[in-house]
């Protein structure tokens, strides 16, 4: 921390501090102690002073990555994760970090080192010269630029309320080389720096609101609740299972709030999506949104016709945010505030003589759910050579049910896909994944962040395509000896590994890899553990050893290569696809 001046000094013997240490001392006055990023010109310093200061300097191999570590910290502690970048390129490669972490409600500040102003002003050509604040705007909820010494205080305070208040999101601090070495009194600096008072303060529901969704709710013949990573970022995972069991309503978890509730829990209807969506007749949205993953709240997927039409479901909608109603279709109880609040008025609102969802319903929902575990049990039974994703992920959906702390970290398309519906959760905000962009190269970055903000095991399963986004991070996951096991699903390519150049060519096709391609090697350099595996024994030896021993582990899990479809679940996406029907 930087001295405090004494009142009985003399102004020869006042103590003095500088830019460096105000941006440490306001971070760690607001209980922030870990930071991820990449050192360079103009901030390598300060990832040095950060370090002697006691705080934790997590040090990648590319920005993009850091910054996706520190989106991922903000999501699990609800305290802005902080990615520190140098500047132009290396803020750059921070960018899609911090527009996904506003995209998916992850409270994040990138810091950034800049040029002078007076000379990218006047662009006269500095090193690395960019107007970073200008670009960063568009894809941040918020965008601050410190000049001065003694506004670090409040521009961090800024930054931390920005990143956390309402709905959070990813907020851009841009500090000028010139502002670190710039020098003033200490007593003066401390007195400058600002400990944010309640950040994210409640949001109380209007009590009108309330009683509309519940008359709505109670006039429901197929209620549902869907619960989104809203519901999970809110931790208020005590009120949400007592809203769920007291209503005794079927609920649907989006993949980052499986584990609210266990996955095995008879209430939970993921075994039953297809069915409950387009026959519920009124929807509870507990922090999620109607966007793509929910087919807009339209089409087939809701008992509609087509992609524009609606099912005809009434919805209610729990969300910090008063715009996001009606965003796609007609939302007919709208409850604003912050989740925690909103839950816990509709649970005293519902008392203690809620009746139960009619039978027909309850058992309807029971009878497809088990039909459909019954039809996956005989499906993951099976013990096809090679490998195929039900197979191999059976053996994870052991391991993680007999470690329901571990961390989860989860990315691909069929991996994804297929991961997301067969393994099961237990407890919340413990699967971390692709989220509401479905972007891929998050997994070694939320790996890195999952392990050292939980100091639980980790374990990622990685698509072959998508551990090629971020897999240098292995590095990074052995120099700090992270409990990390990766797991990669390889069978080849994206998607598989089975296409053919058309033309005949001796370029392979441009969704296929290097055949048999020895990825355990890659972690062996660096001094963590390979595994190849090629049959489910194999996997399961290796990840329990993992787990145990707590050291990197990367396992080459080898899949048939023609397992797999294009693009999982969103083939419909890809303009082709839709063309050939």
């Amino acid at each position: 921390m930087a001295a405090v001046l004494s009142p009985a000094a003399t102004p020869s013997e006042a103590k003095m501090t500088d830019g460096f240490h105000l941006v440490l001392d306001a971070l760690k006055l607001n209980g922030i102690t870990n930071i991820y990023g990449l050192p360079g010109i103009p901030i390598t310093d300060l990832t040095r002073m950060a370090q002697a200061e006691g705080m934790r300097m997590i040090s990648f191999r590319h920005e993009q990555n850091a910054g996706n570590a520190a989106a991922i910290a903000g999501f699990m502690t609800g305290k802005p994760g902080i990615c520190l970048t140098v500047s132009a390129p290396g803020f750059l490669n921070g960018l899609t970090a911090l527009a996904n972490a506003t995209t998916n409600c992850f409270p994040m500040i990138l810091i950034s080192g800049s040029s002078e102003r007076e000379i990218v002003d006047l662009s006269q050509g500095d090193y690395e010269e960019m107007d970073q604040l200008a670009i960063a705007k568009p894809l941040c909820k918020a965008a601050f630029r410190v000049l001065h010494a003694e506004d670090i205080g409040v521009g961090i305070a800024r930054a931390i309320r920005s990143a956390v208040s309402g709905r959070p999101g990813g907020v851009y601090l841009d500090l000028p080389a010139k502002l670190f070495a710039q020098t003033m009194d200490a007593a003066a600096g401390a007195a400058s720096l600002i400990q944010v008072v309640d950040p994210a303060p409640r949001q109380i529901p209007a009590p009108d609101a309330v009683k509309r969704a519940l008359d709505l709710l109670k006039g429901a013949k197929k209620p549902l609740i869907l619960l989104g990573k809203g519901a999970a970022y809110a931790q208020a995972d005590a009120d949400i299972r007592a809203l769920v069991e007291k209503t005794g309503i079927p609920y649907l978890p989006m993949s980052m709030a499986k584990g609210i509730l266990p996955d095995t829990h008879e209430l939970s209807a993921s075994a039953a999506r297809s069915y409950v969506l387009p026959e519920a007749d009124v929807v509870l949205l507990v922090g999620a949104r109607l966007n793509w993953l929910l087919s807009h709240g339209k089409g087939k997927t809701w008992g509609g016709k087509d992609h524009k039409d609606w099912g005809g479901q009434k919805f209610i909608q729990i969300d910090i945010s008063p715009t996001e109603m009606d965003s796609n279709v007609r939302i007919d109880a709208p409850v604003v505030g912050d989740i925690g609040s909103c839950v816990a008025a509709l649970l005293a609102g519902i008392g203690n003589n809620w009746g139960r969802p009619p039978a027909e319903w309850l058992n309807a929902v029971a009878d497809k759910k088990n039909k459909n575990v019954a039809k996956m049990a005989e499906t993951l039974a099976k013990d096809p050579k090679p490998m195929n994703f039900h197979s191999a992920l059976n053996v994870v959906r052991d391991i993680v049910k007999a470690n329901p702390d571990a961390m989860l970290v989860n990315e691909g398309a069929n991996a994804l896909d297929f991961t997301r519906s067969i393994v099961d959760m237990y407890k919340p905000r413990k699967r971390l994944d692709v989220g509401t962009w479905g972007v891929m190269g998050i997994g070694m970055g939320f790996a890195v962040a999952a392990a050292v903000e939980s100091g639980q095991p980790v374990i990622a399963i990685e698509g072959d395509s998508a551990f090629g986004f971020s897999g240098m991070e292995v590095e990074t996951i052995c120099r700090y000896n992270l409990p990390v096991c990766i797991v990669i699903m390889n069978n080849n390519g994206v998607y598989r590994g089975t296409d053919k150049n058309p033309t005949g060519g001796a370029d392979v096709a441009p969704t296929v890899f290097v055949k048999d391609s020895r990825y355990e090697k890659l972690i062996e350099a660096f001094g963590g553990t390979g595994v190849y595996a090629t049959t489910p024994a194999e996997l399961r030896k290796g990840m329990e050893e993992a787990l145990k021993s707590r050291k990197p582990t990367l396992i080459n899990a080898i899949i048939d290569e023609t397992a797999g479809t294009e693009s999982g679940r969103i083939t419909s996406l890809n303009p082709a696809a839709v063309l050939k029907k």
